[in-house]
């Protein structure tokens, strides 16, 4: 049973995730990064995968994979590049499909 967390992004963000206690798998390399996701979660050791903003957005192809799949949950974070509100717009529509409005982040 996976118990595990993980964090992929470059070094730079994801360094302080490992005092914490969580896996960490920095990737800088663009090329790498969709292959070592698919690795990490087709190794059912991770119930979560949390990935840096950018990388989200570089395995999209990959991610929608694991999409209908309980876990892992894969989730975006913000990197030390700053924050695109990928994790609150998903966020917002998870709840929008939940309960059929946005009552959450509803200007």
């Amino acid at each position: 049973m996976a118990k595990n967390v993980a964090v992929i992004g470059d070094s730079e963000s994801i360094k302080g995730f490992g005092t914490i206690g969580l896996d960490i798998f920095p990737c800088d390399s663009t090329e790498e990064v969709a292959h070592l996701f698919r690795r990490i979660a087709d190794s059912d050791n991770y119930a979560v995968i949390y990935l840096t903003e950018e990388v989200f957005n570089l395995v999209e192809k990959e991610r929608s994979r694991y999409e209908s799949r309980l876990t892992p949950a894969v989730i975006p974070i913000p990197g030390v590049k700053g924050n695109t509100n990928i994790g609150i717009s998903r966020l917002s529509s998870f709840v929008e499909k939940a309960v059929g409005s946005d009552i959450i982040f509803n200007d």
